[in-house]
C-alpha cells in the first residue's frame, strides 16, 4: 500500500517542449489514431482522420476527419499559442466551404473574446453547424512521459445534455432512429445465420447496443474492417476500411486486380491520410422504409459476402508479396 508520503505531484509541461512546431509536430501527432482517440473521448465522438492540410477555399485545414457515428465532416484547426483573429476567420471560411460540418478549434488558451465568438456562432447557426473550443494541456508525474489533456471551453448549447443522455448508466437514450437501426441489424443478422453465411455481425459491440447507423462484421483481420452502413434517407452501403502504414499501396494494388466477375458494380476507392476505403453504394434507397427492408437486407448480405470472399485473400496475397 502506498503511503501519503510517497504520493507524487502533477507537473504541468510547456507545450513547446514536446511539440516545437505547430505544423511539423503537433498536427501530425494529433492526426494519429491513438492520439485523435483522446480528443474523440473528450467530445463523445468517434473521429477518423481523412487528411491533413486539406484545401478549403483559400486556406488549408489542419486536419479533416469524419465522425464515424454519423459519417459527418469534422474539421480541426489547432494552435500551440493563444487563439487569434486569423484562425477565427479561417474557421468561418471552412464552415462556409464545407456547408455541413463540425468545427473544432484546439489552442493553448482561449481569449474571452474568441470563446464568446464560438458561443455566439453556436447560438445563431442551425444544428448542421457545431463549433467547439478546446484548450490543450500537458501533464506529467515525476519523470513520467507527458500526457495530453483537452478541456472543452466552448460547445453547442445542447451538447452536454445530449451526451449526458447518451451515456447515462453506460447506455444510450434510445431514439426512434437508433431503435430502427437495431431492428434492421437484427433482421440482417437473422438472414445471415439462416443462410449459414461465413459473414456474421458483431452484436456484442457498443455500436450495436447504442443503435448506431453502422455495424462491423467478424471479417476483421489485421489491416482491414468490413462494415455495413445506413445513412439517413439517402443510401445503404458496404465499406471496407484498410489500415496500416501500407494502406495506400494496398488500395492501389487492389485496384489493379481483376474482380469484375465478383464485383461488377462501380466501387468508390477513397484514400486518406491514415486509412483507405472501398465502398459499394446502393443509392436511392431509403433505410427508413421498413417495407423495403427485405430487399435491403438481401442486398447488404450479398454485398458483405462478396467483399469478404474477394478482398481478404487479395490483401493477404499483397502482404505476402511485400
Amino acid at each position: 500500500m502506498t503511503s501519503a508520503n510517497e504520493l507524487a505531484r502533477l507537473e504541468r509541461v510547456e507545450l513547446r517542449t514536446v511539440w516545437a512546431d505547430e505544423a511539423q509536430d503537433f498536427t501530425p501527432w494529433l492526426a494519429q489514431p491513438e492520439n485523435l482517440a483522446v480528443l474523440s473521448e473528450t467530445l463523445g465522438m468517434e473521429l477518423e482522420t481523412e487528411g491533413q492540410e486539406e484545401r478549403v477555399g483559400p486556406f488549408r485545414a489542419d486536419i479533416l476527419c469524419r465522425d464515424t457515428l454519423d459519417d459527418s465532416w469534422v474539421l480541426i484547426e489547432n494552435q500551440l499559442e493563444p487563439t487569434d483573429h486569423n484562425h477565427l476567420g479561417q474557421l468561418l471560411t471552412y464552415a462556409a466551404g464545407l456547408q455541413t460540418v463540425t468545427i473544432i478549434w484546439v489552442a493553448r488558451t482561449f481569449t474571452e473574446e474568441h470563446r464568446a465568438a464560438l458561443d455566439w456562432l453556436n447560438e445563431i447557426t442551425d444544428e448542421k453547424f457545431r463549433f467547439f473550443g478546446l484548450e490543450t494541456e500537458l501533464w506529467r508525474i515525476g519523470n513520467s512521459p507527458a500526457a495530453p489533456k483537452f478541456n472543452i471551453v466552448a460547445k453547442p448549447n445542447e451538447w452536454t445534455r445530449s451526451i449526458g443522455q447518451a451515456t447515462k448508466s453506460g447506455s444510450v437514450n434510445q431514439t426512434a432512429a437508433s431503435e430502427q437501426h437495431q431492428r434492421f441489424w437484427g433482421q440482417l443478422n437473422d438472414h445471415l445465420q439462416e443462410q449459414n453465411s461465413p459473414v456474421q455481425l458483431n452484436l456484442q459491440t457498443r455500436h450495436y447496443r447504442q443503435g448506431r447507423n453502422y455495424i462491423r462484421t467478424n471479417c476483421r483481420e489485421p489491416g482491414f474492417i468490413l462494415e455495413g452502413v445506413r445513412l439517413g434517407k439517402s443510401n445503404i452501403h458496404i465499406k471496407m476500411t484498410i489500415r496500416g502504414n501500407s494502406h495506400s499501396d494496398t488500395l492501389a494494388w487492389l485496384r489493379q486486380q481483376d474482380i469484375q466477375d465478383d464485383l461488377p458494380e462501380a466501387l468508390s476507392w477513397q484514400q486518406a491520410a491514415q486509412t483507405s476505403k472501398i465502398i459499394l453504394r446502393n443509392d436511392g434507397t431509403d433505410p427508413t422504409d421498413e417495407s423495403d427492408w427485405p430487399n435491403q437486407v438481401e442486398w447488404m448480405a450479398d454485398g458483405l459476402e462478396r467483399f469478404a470472399r474477394v478482398f481478404p485473400p487479395l490483401i493477404r496475397e499483397f502482404d505476402a508479396d511485400e
